[in-house]
């Protein structure tokens, strides 16, 4: 990846667990635990994102998911820049309200 063009954005997160078993449900339970502990925010059952301030963070947090997969897991990651996120749209049902895309944090918003 050429890492020169890299812009600050959002490292989106979707994954199937099995939840058959109690120990599933317990490592389901403990992924999604770990992904609020790293900064995670859920933007739908089993769809994360976190904001990425360069790309060596953003490996970071890849890495992270890697080592706190549970071994029967499915995890999808892509990076949308911040121009990308903000052009997205949220479509929903009953009752017809609409909502825009999640902001970057206050802290990141500096950069």
């Amino acid at each position: 990846m050429d890492t020169e063009k890299f812009k600050m954005g959002w490292l989106i997160v979707a994954f199937d667990l099995p939840v058959g078993t109690r120990k599933q449900r317990k490592q389901a339970t403990d992924f999604r635990n770990f992904l609020v502990d790293d900064g995670f925010q859920m933007i739908q059952f089993s769809v994360y994102a976190r904001a990425c301030v360069s790309f060596a963070r953003q490996e970071t947090h890849v890495e992270r998911l890697k080592k706190n997969l549970p071994p029967e897991g499915n995890v999808r990651a892509i990076f949308v820049t911040r121009a990308q996120w903000e052009r997205s749209y949220v479509i929903q049902g009953s009752p017809a309200s609409e909502q825009e895309a999640e902001d970057l944090p206050e802290q990141i918003q500096l950069w």
